[in-house]
């Protein structure tokens, strides 16, 4: 086919020798087929902005840093300039967590280089050497639905391990390779540590695997995994061998409220007492 003007800079340096097809076209990028030596790849050109119908939500940009405070206050003000370094840290997100999550074993593409906008990466096949299926796209029986979701579960609690949450996870955005699913699409990843929401995408990711695989195992639906992985993470518990059960304890202890009010009357306290202490420093010098 004849080359895309984007994958035009990669064949001209010698990343790509070959552009075979188009792959996708989705909602934040097109995906073609290319061959690179004898390898063949899969290179993601990301659509501009204006192009894209997908909205940066303010939720997976929370956490995300920039270089400097002149960025901060362009992205802020939504300048072309704010819009440009926006756009740029949408993309590097995903580079990021790919490189990131190859690294501590988590089954994502292999990512090799990331140019102008176009992230050349492994094609994920299948048993024949095709390209592998979406999720949606497999039959499965019970057993088969609860293999597979206790290995995405596993890859969740790696990625957690590597500060990683998907933040858009579900069926649209697994491939079911020959040995085994491999996660894709992660421009929305966020960092664990940095995102106030980072919990409630982790449950959302969750409830999104037990939701499709209950279609096949309705036993699903009445578990808890993303609860389980959060309250283990946050104790600082979780490993990439946790072993889950996919409940969580209730604590159904009633509030001592005296016990509270206590505790926040000393944090009054401790609060006047410190102005009054800067007072005393100001007033001094």
């Amino acid at each position: 086919m004849k080359t895309p003007k984007r994958l035009i800079p990669l064949v001209e340096e010698g990343l790509i020798d070959e552009v075979i097809s188009q792959l996708m076209s989705g909602k934040e990028a097109t995906v073609y087929v290319v061959r690179s030596g004898a390898s063949i790849r899969c290179a993601k050109v990301y659509k501009d902005a204006k192009q894209r119908s997908f909205r940066q939500a303010a939720s997976y940009r929370d956490g995300r840093k920039v270089q400097n405070s002149r960025q901060a206050r362009a992205m802020e003000k939504g300048t072309r300039y704010g819009r440009q370094m926006q756009e740029e840290l949408w993309q590097n997100a995903e580079v990021d967590a790919l490189f990131r999550l190859a690294n501590a074993e988590v089954r994502v593409p292999q990512p090799y280089i990331c140019t102008d906008g176009v992230l050349l990466m492994e094609l994920v096949v299948d048993d024949m050497g095709n390209v592998a299926p979406r999720l949606n796209d497999v039959d499965m029986n019970e057993a088969r639905a609860m293999e597979l979701h206790a290995l995405l579960i596993n890859q969740v609690v790696r990625m957690l391990c590597a500060g990683v949450i998907h933040g858009d996870l579900s069926e649209y955005n697994i491939l079911l390779a020959a040995d085994g699913p491999v996660i894709i699409d992660l421009p929305q990843a966020v960092d664990a540590a940095g995102n106030n929401e980072a919990a409630a995408m982790l449950e959302r990711d969750v409830e999104n695997l037990a939701t499709f695989f209950a279609q096949f195992a309705p036993q699903l639906l009445g578990t808890s995994y993303g609860k389980e992985i959060w309250a283990l993470f946050e104790a600082g518990e979780l490993a990439v061998d946790s072993v889950l059960t996919g409940s969580v304890e209730v604590d159904s202890r009633p509030v001592d409220l005296a016990a509270l009010m206590d505790d926040l009357e000393d944090a009054r306290f401790e609060e006047e007492a410190r102005l009054r202490f800067e007072q005393g420093l100001r007033g001094a010098n």
